[in-house]
């Protein structure tokens, strides 16, 4: 330390013993030929130089400070001593130089450092000769910083790291550290409190109920989805089918002879692309995948947002399922929660003894329905963090559409809050304006680095424009959420049918809005929770009923104007609702009435893809026309779908009474196809339909030049097109 008197230097060591030195590599280290090294409890130290020879150290405190006049600035190595007789040979880290450059701390204060995960964390990597793990962490408000684990018995005096100032990152290199270990921050707070973290850029976590953070390998992945990737790019997906299975990981299917464990990610590759390939889905929509603490849940108590969770294996694991979906052409969304985290004491809340990631009056930082903590949008470094994070799965895990959870409670101040208990903005109005830029910034960095990819917001309200450029005032979305759609559709067929007359305004209100918005219809996870029931017991009548009834709203779902998504069960019929500790009611397939659900999913999917009519004017309201709105005392309603040059017609009869010689008007004449009935036999239905097809003569009907008469089946959806 050059002209540093001996009583600083005591001050220094004192420091550094009591845990709380913010710069270990100014005391340990190489200085010139000097060498200081600290490893508690020690009771004699060499150092090693790089030609074997081996130099006594002198000790400089008791608790185990020692010091040593080399030879030689080249690399070196220490032989530490212990009481109980043991020698370890170890890298000096204090002997490195820093892994974060000063762009990168310079981008890390602004708020720009998009590729975050590349700096922060714990990355694996070759350092100045030597192999190692380098450690970095924002903490700006702490006093120290420690980094603990396997590799040091989770003893924090050992590895003090260094502040790299302004920017708030506290770094380390850890030689000889690899893959698989263990670790976590030990943070010493202003006020003298020890808080024991894990990392919030971990790429891995141990497996609940453990919360440490697992050092990673590099990406090994060999992926092989580059033509998918190209022609991803390349899609307009606002004219493309979209129809997506959503699915919960832990509980599609469970290994019943292994005491009914979930699928690894290697097993859900072999079965799950096949599955929803067969099935028709254009792509699944998997429930959060980050790392989260309680297995009960949903997922959206995210504690790692950079680790897929190790419920299921690997990150690589994950890779290679991602991988096996593309190659048989099926997109991957996941479930993103950028909205709120939880209050675990390990993880991100009070990260360093202060509100870093949340804001500190709990008027704006507390979710009071939820129990959980609310991001700080306002504060550079959190912004980057969440952009960092949205990034980092779609480039590291190649992720095709993020679907974006809770945004309603982001937009608002006062979302789920009494008076008194929210903020009002600047402008005295309750729109959470530091949210709003940060959800326009997310979409404008996520569109303009990776065209291809969606976002998609759950937004329940009416805000306007959610899923409208930003350049226009909206918010940039690539789809939204339909709820008012979802929760009107399943209130009308919830109704018997000799009542659904007085509700007939539920099933046409939709499309007074629907080309307002870029929509997405969902029957989600959270219509088969919470005793929500089933999609099947929604369903009026006796059990024929049912079925008759769920494969209507199927049919009139896929026909109507949007994309679609299905959580998983609802493709078989499931009576129960989404339980995480077992699988779905497979053995349900053996009774014909599920099979036929099923066989109509994977129809109208199949369908639905080679029919332009149905998707490629999905949001112009020119692809849209009714043919009768108003037959409410019929339980009847008709429309036409246009796109590509094409027309469908979709005619639903949702009474469960037959309905002969019923006259639809019809664009052109000739022969129409009967494309699609949801009471064919095949489907589990009576089997009462038109013989394929009907003729449509010049009568002029519904103000269109041309009409056929035809039968209508029992709470039955006929897809018709004409056959020129």
């Amino acid at each position: 330390m050059g002209t540093t008197t001996r009583s600083a230097l005591e001050q220094e060591i004192d420091q550094l013993i009591r845990g709380e030195h913010g710069d270990p590599h100014r005391l340990l280290g190489r200085h010139g030929l000097e060498v200081r090294a600290y490893r508690p409890e020690a009771s004699a130290m060499r150092v090693v130089e790089a030609n074997g020879k081996k130099i006594d150290m002198r000790r400089l405190h008791p608790a185990g400070v020692f010091t040593a006049e080399t030879t030689t600035d080249e690399p070196y190595r220490l032989e530490v001593d212990y009481p109980d007789g043991n020698t370890i040979t170890v890298e000096d880290p204090y002997r490195f130089w820093p892994t974060l450059g000063e762009l990168d701390q310079y981008l890390l204060g602004e708020g720009r450092h998009h590729r975050l995960w590349e700096v922060l964390g714990a990355h694996c990597r070759v350092h100045q000769d030597a192999y190692g793990t380098a450690f970095a962490v924002w903490a700006p408000n702490a006093r120290a910083v420690r980094v603990v684990g396997d590799f040091n018995l989770w003893d924090g005096r050992v590895h003090p790291m260094r502040s790299m100032g302004s920017s708030g990152v506290w770094e380390l290199f850890l030689p000889d550290v690899g893959p698989g270990c263990r670790y976590k921050f030990e943070v010493l707070t202003q006020q003298g409190h020890l808080l024991l973290k894990a990392d919030p850029l971990a790429q891995q976590a141990e497996l609940p109920p453990g919360t440490a953070s697992v050092v990673t390998a590099p990406d090994r992945h060999q992926w092989g989805d580059g033509a998918w990737l190209a022609e991803r790019d390349r899609q307009d997906f606002h004219r493309r089918p979209l129809s997506v299975y959503e699915l919960h990981l832990g509980s599609w299917r469970r290994r019943t002879e292994e005491g009914g464990r979930p699928l690894t990610y290697d097993e859900l590759a072999e079965e799950l692309p096949a599955y929803a390939a067969e099935m028709g889905f254009t792509h699944v929509e998997l429930m959060p995948v980050a790392e989260h603490p309680f297995g009960g849940s949903w997922g959206y108590q995210v504690s790692s947002y950079f680790a897929p969770t190790s419920r299921y294996g690997t990150p690589d694991g994950f890779r290679r399922l991602v991988d096996a979906l593309h190659r048989r052409g099926i997109g991957v969304i996941v479930d993103w929660v950028p909205a709120h985290f939880p209050r675990d004491e390990w993880a991100l809340a009070r990260f360093d003894g202060t509100a870093l990631y949340e804001h500190d009056d709990p008027r704006k930082g507390a979710h009071p329905d939820w129990g959980t903590l609310v991001f700080n949008f306002g504060r550079n470094e959190v912004r980057n963090f969440l952009i960092s994070n949205a990034l980092y799965w779609i480039e590291a895990f190649h992720i095709d559409g993020l679907r974006v959870d809770a945004v309603a409670s982001m937009l608002y101040l006062d979302y789920s809050r009494k008076e008194g208990e929210w903020i009002p903005n600047e402008y005295g109005g309750r729109e959470n304006i530091e949210a709003i830029e940060f959800l326009r910034e997310l979409n404008d960095v996520v569109g303009s680095e990776h065209p291809g990819v969606m976002t998609i917001a759950e937004e329940s309200t009416a805000w306007p424009g959610v899923s409208q450029p930003t350049g226009g005032g909206g918010l940039g979305f690539r789809f939204k959420w339909n709820m008012g759609w979802m929760h009107d559709t399943l209130e009308y067929f919830e109704k018997d049918a000799i009542y659904r007359r007085y509700h007939h305004d539920r099933l046409t209100f939709g499309l007074l809005y629907a080309f307002s918005e870029h929509f997405v219809l969902p029957f989600s996870h959270d219509e088969v929770v919470h005793g929500k029931g089933a999609m099947l017991t929604k369903m009026p009548g006796d059990d024929w009923q049912r079925f008759a009834n769920l494969r209507a709203l199927y049919g009139w779902m896929w026909a109507h104007p949007g994309k679609q998504l299905l959580f998983m069960g609802g493709e078989i019929g499931q009576w129960s609702e989404w339980s995480h500790d077992r699988s779905l009611d497979w053995h349900l397939l053996e009774w014909g009435s599920h099979r036929g659900v099923q066989e109509l999913i994977r129809s109208l999917n199949l369908i639905y893809r080679d029919t332009p009519a149905l998707w490629a004017e999905d949001f112009n309201p020119e692809g849209f026309r009714w043919i009768d709105a108003s037959d409410s005392d019929s339980n009847v309603l008709s429309f036409l779908r246009f796109g590509d040059g094409k027309v469908m017609a979709c005619v639903a009869n949702l009474s469960p009474v037959v309905r002969h010689g019923y006259r639809i008007g019809l664009p052109e004449g000739g022969s129409w196809r009967e494309v699609l009935n949801t009471d064919a036999t095949i489907f589990g239905g009576s089997g009462v339909g038109n013989g394929g097809a009907v003729w449509a003569s010049d009568h002029p009907w519904h103000g269109l030049a041309f009409s056929a008469e035809m039968t209508l089946p029992p709470l039955g959806v006929l897809w018709l097109a004409p056959e020129s």
